[in-house]
């Protein structure tokens, strides 16, 4: 298996408070990696620098071997559009969109006609349970309905790399169990690399592969870079 992301001793400073400390870790595609840690080690800033959202202070993130932090803004953004997916601990849907529309989000952001974008999120219902539910908004929807549509939304343009952070920690454990199995079956299906930042060890189990974060490093064993 190739790597398809990878961070080099990546270093990040919120102002004076350092969140990265030289963490390293290296992804193969089809993966998916659970990113472990205490509140406050730095395992959210990782997934972030990652996925572009944020730029390294020093360190290098390379996606399919060519470098993040060296991209321009726009080129990060399409990247974020076109070849990453989110998933977020409370969803993040947009009130005033119905579900269907929040599942087209990405696909018409990337420039798919409506026409053909509603009806290719309007397929995700069905593989989630979720029929009969496309023309609600995201107050009529329980939370873990509602994640489940973040989870689609994340999902429909079939994305090179899933990011979830702490995907279930607005959900009760039963809830979180079902998401979690509708996630780890659509990324097996479609190839989808997955990281997953979370601090609860039954979800982490899910992976293929766990890593702790601890003080801003990436302290467990990397199969890949060793």
């Amino acid at each position: 298996m190739s790597v398809v992301i990878e961070a080099r001793t990546v270093e990040f400073s919120f102002g004076q408070t350092p969140a990265l400390r030289g963490a390293s870790v290296a992804v193969e595609a089809g993966e998916i990696l659970a990113v472990m840690g205490p509140s406050g080690s730095g395992k959210s800033t990782l997934l972030h620098c990652l996925a572009g959202i944020l730029v390294p202070d020093a360190g290098e993130i390379l996606f399919d071997g060519a470098s993040v932090h060296s991209m321009t803004e726009t080129e990060r953004s399409s990247l974020r559009r076109d070849r990453f997916g989110f998933v977020f601990q409370f969803g993040q849907l947009v009130p005033e969109l119905t579900a269907v529309e929040n599942v087209a989000l990405p696909l018409l952001l990337s420039g798919v006609h409506r026409k053909q974008a509603l009806p290719k999120a309007s397929a995700w219902f069905a593989r989630l349970g979720l029929d009969g539910l496309e023309q609600r908004r995201s107050g009529e929807l329980s939370g873990g309905q509602a994640q489940r549509v973040a989870l689609a939304r994340g999902l429909v343009a079939e994305p090179r790399v899933l990011f979830a952070d702490e995907p279930t920690g607005a959900l009760d454990s039963l809830t979180g169990e079902q998401v979690m199995d509708l996630l780890v079956g659509v990324a097996r299906e479609q190839g989808t690399t997955v990281i997953l930042v979370t601090h609860e060890a039954r979800i982490a189990a899910y992976a293929d592969r766990e890593v702790m974060v601890r003080d801003g490093r990436v302290n467990a064993p990397d199969r890949i870079a060793s």
